[in-house]
């Protein structure tokens, strides 16, 4: 909300300098995003007469000017071509700073000529870019008067933010209002203009949608004329940046700055059939003053003749019935649309216009007529003419809230010190009304234009008996707190003494579920695994999702796009496609994880940790860089898992992968035979093909909903062996299809008291083996608990170890 300093002044009675008036704004809550103040950095220059203009007797392309600067002369060298005796121009002092060019004047010679000053040009100012010459005042203008002062540009501009709930805060007066009851001057009162009617409005209402518009008036105002505003409505309207385009379209900007009041004006002459119908839209288009286009939808509200759609109602007009220099007859729109169907159709079109700024917020409904006679009598002024009587539609507003204050309050909820009688007269300054009071509460009527109190929002029919019961409640308590923020804030947001929330003994408790917090774990193993995290639509195409497997009852009714027409059936598909974006583009070395939903059907979804890899490990001095390859993927995997709980023993890679993974290169973790923990291995060939991956990409999926929660046990001292423990190697000939898994299962089942580990540390297949066999070795880590082993119960050990293999896989101890 942008307003000049005498802008504010035509409501404001007040003395109070500009730093004090900006420092209150703030401090009451319209906090100043910006002032701009001209006048500050151009106060040095002041209007001066040359007096004389002499050829330079040094240099051909320089004169020597004697000026007047009210009172002194003084001797200027001057370069430009129409520096003349008995022109007025704008003269810098030294010691001044000029802006153009970014230095600061000192006394000086030129060629051997005293120079104690400069004559300048506008771009040297900083207000333009013409620099051909010095500025040329008029003949009458007065000699020594500051130039700022003359040019009126002496008028800061203020810029300040307005909540949303602030709507009266969006007029020049409602700005006034709030600094008057802060104690920073008088406001001027408001007195509407009276106009004498002559006949009946040539266009008349008819409102067929009153849940967008309750109310709406309107007036003819007949044999107008048409042309530029005066200078003062000009001059005001482009002091906040708003452009000048005619008197009557000049009004209506005006008080939609000046009360917070938004008006339109339709040339009647070119309204066809004498009736302008509010409706619902119904897919027509105009052109909008904006200069674009707008269609309409059957949510929006119009304003329509018999020709069809002319303004998309309170937001923007139409070019066919806007008014221009050929106006003769103007009909005055004066309406109250509902700030909830503004809203929507503001952001439905992206249309934001000062109009829409000001209805979404909540308007004075009680404004109407008053701000209709008041934009007649500036039409009338301006442009002359006969106006009509009043055009009405819809229900006049009733606008009846109460609030009840108690003065206790004010020290136990707002901590400070206020006496009845300074809270109740902030109130009143502000334009509450006292209803009744006594010693310890007062209740008071709510001014129309504060709608943010008292105004509980409207119950939707959809709304549970909760929500309906949670209204009530806040309707009961609001309203009070509404008014203690107003006492409070009058007397300055900084003078609240801050006080902190009172600490809560003890630990707290856990913020997040278990779930949360297993979500949360997954995340930061893979990412420190060097995993980067995506986060990827939950849908994508059908085609797409048809490659990991999919139900029937996934895709969309009403897609946002053709290609995101079905929910996914494991994250991996979308950070598939995202790999592909990434390695068309040149990067083709990736890890990507994501943890997020996978749908199994249209009423089932379970939480996923994906992860894909392509290419090559990082390039390093300790090893050389290779391509990644299933066992990378089953790492990752078994990290998500370990973390989360799984005891690794636990777990078991079967080879019945689903079809997305390579046969041969893939596999499923299971905890048990039934309990599937994820997925791991090398994507399909077909399937890369497709999705435009490099053969050999690796990927995996872990089950987070599977994975029992680990049982609380309570945590007890760790038992410290007081024997070494002992390594025994062994190496078995077994089938090659033979999984090492089950080899290694059975090595520690042989005896569990005694062997805490078991690790595979080589495979080798070639020469000197049988074909179609490969060799596995193992580690075996035997752990005495009760006494140091004889060599003999060793080998009893490890004769069971290799007796358990044998049954267990066939594979023989290799000699």
């Amino acid at each position: 909300m942008k307003f000049s300093l005498s802008w504010l002044r035509t409501w404001l009675e007040t003395d109070a300098p500009l730093d004090s008036i900006v420092e209150t704004l703030s401090a009451i809550g319209l906090e100043v995003e910006s002032v701009e103040n001209r006048a500050a950095a151009l106060a040095p220059f002041v209007i001066a007469e040359v007096i004389e203009a002499l050829p330079h007797p040094n240099a051909d392309r320089l004169r020597e000017c004697r000026v007047n600067i009210g009172g002194a002369e003084l001797s200027v060298v001057c370069g430009a071509p129409n520096a003349r005796t008995g022109m007025k121009a704008v003269f810098a002092p030294a010691g001044a700073f000029i802006p153009g060019s970014g230095i600061t004047l000192k006394v000086g010679e030129i060629r051997g000529v005293k120079s104690e000053g400069m004559l300048v040009s506008f771009r040297e100012l900083s207000l333009g870019d013409d620099h051909e010459g010095i500025i040329e005042l008029p003949a009458d203008a007065p000699v020594g008067t500051p130039y700022v002062v003359w040019a009126g540009m002496d008028d800061p501009l203020i810029d300040i933010s307005v909540t949303p709930n602030r709507g009266d805060a969006l007029a020049v007066r409602g700005v006034a209002r709030d600094l008057a009851a802060a104690g920073l001057g008088v406001l001027k009162n408001f007195t509407p203009a009276v106009i004498t009617a002559s006949g009946a409005s040539s266009i008349v209402w008819n409102n067929e949608f009153p849940q967008a518009c309750p109310y709406i008036l309107g007036r003819t105002v007949r044999d107008v004329k048409n042309a530029e505003s005066p200078d003062w409505l000009k001059a005001r309207l482009a002091s906040i940046g708003l452009r000048p385009i005619n008197a009557l379209v000049d009004i209506t900007n005006f008080f939609t700055i000046d009360l917070g009041r938004p008006l339109h004006v339709f040339d009647a002459d070119k309204v066809s059939g004498g009736v302008l119908t509010l409706r619902r839209g119904n897919g027509e288009s105009f052109a909008g003053l904006h200069g674009k286009p707008v269609t309409v939808t059957n949510d929006d509200c119009v304003i329509a003749d018999a020709h069809g759609v002319q303004s998309l109602a309170g937001i923007v007009g139409g070019e066919a019935t806007g008014c221009d220099e050929n106006t003769r007859s103007v009909f005055i729109e004066c309406a109250w649309f509902d700030r909830v169907q503004i809203a929507q159709s503001g952001q439905r079109h992206a249309i934001f216009s000062d109009a829409r700024q000001r209805f979404e917020r909540g308007i004075d409904t009680m404004l109407l007529p008053a701000a209709l006679d008041c934009a007649t009598a500036m039409v009338l002024e301006i442009c002359g003419g006969t106006p009509s009587d009043v055009s009405a539609a819809g229900d006049k507003p009733d606008w009846n809230r109460k609030a009840n204050l108690r003065f206790a309050r004010l020290k136990d909820f707002g901590g400070a010190d206020v006496t009845p009688d300074e809270a109740v007269a902030s109130l009143e300054q502000l334009g509450f009304t006292i209803y009744r009071r006594d010693a310890v509460h007062v209740e008071l009527d709510v001014p129309s234009w504060r709608n943010d109190v008292a105004n509980p929002p409207a119950l939707d029919q959809h709304d549970t008996p909760q929500a309906a019961k949670a209204a009530a409640g806040a309707a009961e308590i609001e309203p009070e707190h509404d008014l203690i923020e107003e006492v409070l804030r009058l007397r300055g947001l900084d003078s609240i003494v801050p006080v902190s929330l009172p600490v809560q003994p003890g630990v707290p408790g856990p913020v997040l579920t278990p779930k949360q917090a297993r979500l949360a774990l997954a995340r930061r193993v893979l990412a420190a695994r060097g995993l980067m995290e995506c986060v990827t639509f939950s849908f994508l195409g059908h085609d797409i999702a048809g490659l990991f497997g999919h139900a029937t009852d996934l895709r969309l009714a009403n897609p946002i796009a053709a290609d995101l027409d079905e929910m996914r059936p494991t994250p991996l598909a979308t950070l598939a496609l995202a790999a592909a974006r990434n390695i068309a583009r040149g990067f083709g070395d990736l890890a990507l994880f994501e943890v997020g939903p996978a749908y199994i059907n249209a009423a089932t979804q379970i939480q996923v940790a994906a992860g894909i890899r392509t290419g090559a490990t990082l390039l390093s001095a300790l090893q050389p860089s290779r391509k990644f390859d299933a066992m990378d993927a089953k790492a990752d995997a078994l990290a998500v898992l370990t973390a989360l709980g799984v005891p690794v023993d636990a777990i078991t890679a079967t080879p019945d992968a689903p079809d997305h993974y390579h046969p041969g290169q893939s596999g499923v973790l299971r905890q048990g035979p039934k309990i599937i923990l994820g997925h791991f291995g090398t994507l399909h060939p077909s399937l890369c093909d497709k999705l435009d991956l490099p053969l050999g990409s690796v990927a995996f999926e872990v089950f987070l909903d599977t994975i029992a929660e680990p049982k609380r046990r309570k945590k007890t001292a760790p038992v410290l062996p007081a024997f070494q423990p002992i390594r025994r190697d062994f190496a078995f000939l077994v089938d090659a299809n033979a999984p090492a898994d089950a080899l290694l299962r059975a090595a520690k089942g042989a005896e569990r008291q005694l062997i805490s580990n078991v690790a595979l540390f080589d495979r080798y297949e070639g020469k000197n083996l049988p074909e179609g066999q490969v060799s596995l070795a193992m580690a075996v880590t035997i752990q005495p608990t009760e006494k140091t082993l004889t060599e003999a119960e060793l080998d009893a050990v490890s004769a069971r170890i290799i007796t358990a293999v044998a049954k267990a896989t066939g594979a023989v101890l290799r000699s």
